[in-house]
């Protein structure tokens, strides 16, 4: 199936209801959430804070856009960057790690990706996103493929975003103690 399918398919739920199962899940353990978000530019944070109440589960978002940025906002290593490029897994794990560590969150989203129309390239074809969560310590990533416009892009990207933070906190129990 593809990426696109996949999101439209009938187990999929609107980006809201995302938002408000991650919202009571993060609330009942008691933890605070951070995004640190480059292609989407704030979107994550924005789904979540157009909820009531947010600022009991969200403490924080980083628009990182710029490499700079990604380095002086969350300390990625302007290195990493270099040898990898800003969207890869390796950032979006620094990006995800960045994120929990200049924050008071105990999880985190990261994304970095090509929304296009323009900067894709033959190894990172316009739609390809970077995901990266860390969730009570443990770090997570993911590579997808979205396909559309950058408007397209860019709300596919926050959707699977919130759906895999949602799983991620969820299972996090299940790997305690």
């Amino acid at each position: 199936m593809s990426t696109t399918a996949a999101l439209l398919s009938k187990d999929a739920l609107p980006t809201h209801e995302y938002v408000a199962q991650l919202a009571h899940a993060l609330t009942h353990r008691g933890w605070l959430m951070a995004t640190a978000e480059s292609c989407t530019g704030g979107l994550i944070s924005g789904a979540c804070t157009e909820r009531p109440g947010s600022s009991q589960w969200l403490d924080c978002g980083f628009v990182t856009y710029s490499n700079r940025a990604k380095s002086a906002m969350l300390d990625v290593p302007a290195a990493l960057i270099a040898t990898h490029g800003a969207v890869s897994e390796p950032v979006a794990r620094a990006m995800a790690q960045g994120a929990v560590a200049q924050s008071q969150a105990q999880v985190s989203v990261a994304v970095t990706g090509v929304a296009g129309p323009d900067g894709g390239s033959a190894a990172k074809p316009v739609g390809t996103v970077w995901f990266g969560w860390q969730v009570a310590g443990r770090l997570h990533s993911e590579a997808m493929h979205f396909e559309g416009d950058r408007h397209s892009i860019r709300q596919q990207t926050v959707q699977h975003a919130l759906r895999r933070l949602l799983a991620l906190v969820e299972a996090a129990d299940a790997h305690a103690g």
